[in-house]
């Protein structure tokens, strides 16, 4: 198929006056504070940190202009079965860390890829390809549309939780059924899926991991090593928080994981109550922004699935990994999304950024021309043939009036 270069200059010329670039500067406080601290913990780990955020810059840009409406009809059933191989291969060549089989090593490169954050990726727009094709009727899905949906989010758990990594398997499940959710699912469908969970929890835990069930036993009963250390850390910042050298919970090691999982913990020693509460309002924010997005663009289901989907991924990655450092949850390896030191997660954030921020735009701008062949055009088409229509009609009222 020939290219039509000259439109596609087009397209990219005009495509950023469409952009939400508000919710692209809600990330940069976010950023900024993570930056600080991880700098502060570990000045390797920033200049890594470093590499991933202009990693994630270039994907985004990447993304961005990718005419992801014109592809999806390949590209997600595509890119859905690859995630799922490399889940697959995971448990062959993966490389393991702390116990736990998630990553693949890149050849050559001091990097390793966590297949379980790009299925993320795939599952929402997976979910999206198939609830555009099949949208939800006026009762919700039934049971026979639920269950082919459902697969698509249940293989990635299942695999994911094998490797074991359960806290991303229930955020990326949790995360599939709040679309679907959202989507629209017949009430008789969501009592049947209460009544089950209901009557298998019980088999459900008894084939839970050792290391799992201790870690549910330690949230019910004493609190472990990991939750402990956090709450000395928070709870010594205080109001205001301490100056770097004075954060000795941290400085001192006694904070485990403090650049990943616990950097919550950190922040409260550092910038104390003020710094966390200032965090989690940005995450609102954010999220609020999400829905309202997921809202104004209901009948667009591509749009809706994707902005629902960031929204359920980082109110659960927020919520749960904050409940985990205060308590209030079990212990799981779930990060702050975009804050946490890592980069398979901010890169694959960064690219859902720029799938939700084209399709926004590319559909506003439809919508303002909308006479274009394509997607975008200029606007002197319409205003040419305005010119010819009232040029006409002025024409055939002169000759009606003779």
């Amino acid at each position: 198929m020939d290219i039509d270069w000259k439109e596609v200059s087009e397209y990219v010329r005009r495509i950023p006056s469409k952009f939400n670039y508000l919710l692209i500067l809600q990330t940069f406080p976010l950023l900024f504070i993570s930056s600080m601290l991880i700098k502060e913990m570990n000045p390797a780990l920033f200049h890594k940190q470093m590499i991933y955020y202009i990693i994630g810059a270039i994907a985004f840009t990447i993304s961005v202009f990718i005419p992801w409406k014109r592809i999806l009809w390949w590209f997600a059933p595509a890119s859905y079965f690859i995630n799922i191989s490399l889940l697959v291969a995971v448990e062959f060549v993966g490389h393991k860390v702390l116990g736990a089989q998630r990553w693949i090593k890149l050849p050559g490169l001091d990097f390793t890829v966590q297949p379980s954050e790009f299925i993320k990726v795939s599952v929402i727009l997976m979910l999206g390809f198939m609830i555009i094709h099949k949208p939800p009727p006026n009762k919700g899905y039934g049971f026979l549309d639920f269950a082919v949906l459902s697969a698509v989010i249940m293989i990635p758990f299942i695999l994911i939780a094998k490797e074991p990594d359960l806290g991303t398997a229930l955020v990326l499940l949790m995360a599939g059924y709040g679309i679907l959710f959202l989507a629209g699912i017949n009430w008789k469908v969501i009592i049947s899926i209460i009544a089950l969970l209901g009557l298998f929890a019980p088999l459900l835990y008894n084939n839970l991991h050792s290391y799992q069930k201790k870690r549910i036993s330690d949230f019910v009963n004493k609190p472990s090593y990991h939750v402990q250390q956090a709450l000395i850390a928070i709870g010594s910042g205080g109001l205001k928080g301490k100056d770097e050298a004075e954060a000795t919970q941290t400085q001192l090691k006694f904070l485990p994981i403090s650049t990943s999982d616990f950097i919550f913990a950190y922040l409260g020693e550092r910038l104390g109550f003020t710094g966390m509460l200032t965090v989690i309002t940005l995450y609102i924010l954010l999220i609020i922004h999400l829905l309202k997005i997921s809202r104004i663009y209901s009948k667009d289901h591509l749009i809706t699935t994707v902005a629902s989907g960031m929204a359920f991924l980082f109110f659960i990655y927020m919520g749960v990994n904050i409940y985990m450092i205060i308590g209030l949850a079990p212990v799981v390896g779930v990060p702050l999304p975009m804050f946490s030191h890592g980069g398979t997660s901010f890169i694959i954030f960064s690219v859902l950024f720029g799938i939700l921020i084209n399709l926004i735009a590319v559909k506003s701008y439809k919508e303002y021309n909308a006479d274009s062949k394509l997607t975008m055009m200029k606007k002197e088409p319409i205003q040419r043939s305005m010119k010819v229509s009232t040029h006409k009609k002025r024409k055939h009222s002169s000759r009606s009036i003779i």
